[in-house]
Parts: structure tokens; C-alpha cells; sequence
């Protein structure tokens, strides 16, 4: 199980180094598992060299189908040990806005493994992304990554999604089929404040353009409905996420593609000081739930 989770581990960083400090282990035990493995198998499955490690059409094979199997045993082991220690009879999620309905058949695998289980959703909101964690209000969070706190877990992805730019329908923006993250320079950009930490906020709302271009942040919002407000009004513009456009599709905002923008990785995140039988459970259901939608 442990050259499994070293294989999958390299097969998601493709880099030796990235993988040996993830699992926090030596890099000689990474690619002595690795070699053994393609013994065992008899056929390569990375292609190194000095610059870069990929995946071979045979390790991508293996790759998949050892996911799929590896959280299926994550899964079992999480709902003994709940079982064994007694899980609880509650579990609050926050989510925000829309996502719990984008989401619903991840939540909804982990109430049929555990019907027992009072599962909460409450909702957070983007200017204070780890406060509702932090005062206890919420056992597990659904975030953007990347999250770097020293106090919380980052668990198991659930989506990913495209970025647009929401626009004002009177902007000359709102006609184009496609906008350019170096536009971004010549526009003004929704700022959420201070409470969410400042690397956690660039990755929705940049500080610069592809070619260093600063990119102005201009009025402060709180809330989704306050953004949305904002850029009906014409006094500014913010990067949305893909669900936006079916679930926020409203007169005033015009949802605008674009193609090299970042893509959004939403993730659950727990206080690593009050990780419960329940959360394990919860993550490993969710990632193995995620999985299989992602992948039909």
C-alpha cells in the first residue's frame, strides 16, 4: 500500500523531490518503489530526465485504475474506524453559494454511507475563508486552493472548473466572445478584503497581469451578492467560476470566457487539531464519490 500511495503520489506532482517531501520520505525510497514497481510490472511507467517525469501510457493506465481501487480501501478503512470509535451523529459543511446544488452527488454518496449522519451545510463566504473553521461554526470547509495555513488539512479535491469574467451587460466587454487575462490590466477587479490571506485572494483576483502589469482593486465586497452588485453597476469586474453562469445567470451580468484563465480547484479543508473519525469518513467518501463523477 505504501509503493501504491508513493506511485499515485508521483503520478500527481510528477517530480521525485515534490513527492519525497509530501509523503516525508527520502527521494531514494521514492524511486526505489517506483523501480521495483516497473519490475514488477515489466514496463516503464515515467519517462525521466533532467527536467521533467511523465507518465507513461502504461503508468497513466495503472494510474487510474489504482485510484479508483486505492479509494475505494480508503473508504472501507474510514467507515471500520468510524464505526469502531463511534462516529458522531453530525457533520457541518461550509460551502458557498451554489456549490452545495454543483456538488450535491458528492454529499449526497456520503449521507447513503451514512444515513445516520445529520449532515449541515452552512454557508461561508469568500472574505473569510478560514474564520468559520477556526470558530468552530463548520467541521469541514469547501475552499479554492491553494491553502496554505499551517492549522488546516487540506483534503481531497471535488472540483475542478473554468474561470469567466463577470462584466457588466453595458460594458464593452459584455459583446466579446473571449477576454485575455493580460486585459485584466484595464480593468478595476472586485476586492474582498483583508480577512482572506493575500495568496489565497490572488489566485481569484490577481495582483498582476501574465506580463507584470498591476491590475487595480477597487470597491470592497463581502459577499457574492455584493460582488454581483458591484459589476451590474459598472464599477467593476471579477473572475467567476464556471457554475456561476447556470446558477447566477441574472439581468446585469454577462458571464465572459476565458480561455487562459486559471482554473478553480474547489477542496475540503478541516482544523488539523479537530480531525475526527467522522471527517476521515467524510473525505474519503467524498473523494472516491468526486472521482467517479469526474470520470462518468
Amino acid at each position: 500500500m505504501r509503493d501504491i500511495e508513493i506511485f499515485l503520489t508521483l503520478a500527481e506532482e510528477l517530480h521525485f523531490g515534490r513527492t519525497a517531501q509530501r509523503l516525508h520520505i527520502g527521494q531514494s525510497r521514492v524511486s526505489h518503489a517506483i523501480k521495483k514497481q516497473e519490475r514488477r510490472i515489466g514496463a516503464p511507467l515515467f519517462t525521466r530526465n533532467s527536467r521533467s517525469v511523465a507518465l507513461t501510457p502504461i503508468g497513466a493506465q495503472l494510474r487510474d485504475d489504482l485510484r479508483r481501487g486505492s479509494q475505494l480501501i480508503e473508504t472501507a478503512v474510514a467507515r471500520a474506524q468510524a464505526s469502531a470509535k463511534g462516529i458522531g451523529d453530525k457533520l457541518t459543511v461550509g460551502i458557498m453559494g451554489a456549490l452545495g446544488h454543483v456538488i450535491d452527488p458528492v454529499l449526497r454518496a456520503f449521507t447513503d454511507a451514512y444515513p445516520g449522519v445529520d449532515l449541515v451545510v452552512r454557508e461561508a463566504h469568500f472574505s473569510d475563508p478560514f474564520g468559520p473553521l477556526r470558530a468552530c461554526d463548520v467541521d469541514i470547509q469547501l475552499l479554492w486552493l491553494p491553502v496554505e495555513e499551517p492549522d488546516i488539512t487540506v483534503g481531497p479535491t471535488v472540483l475542478i472548473e473554468p474561470m469567466r469574467l463577470a462584466v457588466s451587460t453595458d460594458s464593452e466587454l459584455a459583446g466579446r466572445t473571449a477576454v485575455a487575462v493580460e486585459e485584466l490590466g484595464d480593468h478595476t477587479l472586485c476586492d474582498i478584503g483583508t480577512a482572506a490571506p493575500g495568496y489565497w485572494a490572488d489566485e481569484l483576483i490577481p495582483p498582476r497581469t501574465p506580463s507584470g502589469r498591476p491590475i487595480r482593486r477597487g470597491p470592497r465586497v463581502h459577499t457574492f451578492q455584493e460582488m454581483l452588485a458591484t459589476i451590474a453597476a459598472g464599477r467593476a469586474v471579477a473572475l467567476a467560476q464556471e457554475h456561476c453562469v447556470e446558477y447566477y445567470a441574472r439581468p446585469g451580468i454577462t458571464y465572459v470566457p476565458m480561455p487562459d484563465g486559471p482554473r478553480c480547484r474547489w477542496t475540503f479543508v478541516w482544523r488539523t487539531g479537530t480531525e475526527t473519525a467522522m471527517i476521515r469518513a467524510f473525505a474519503a467518501v467524498t473523494a472516491s464519490a468526486a472521482e467517479t463523477d469526474r470520470h462518468g
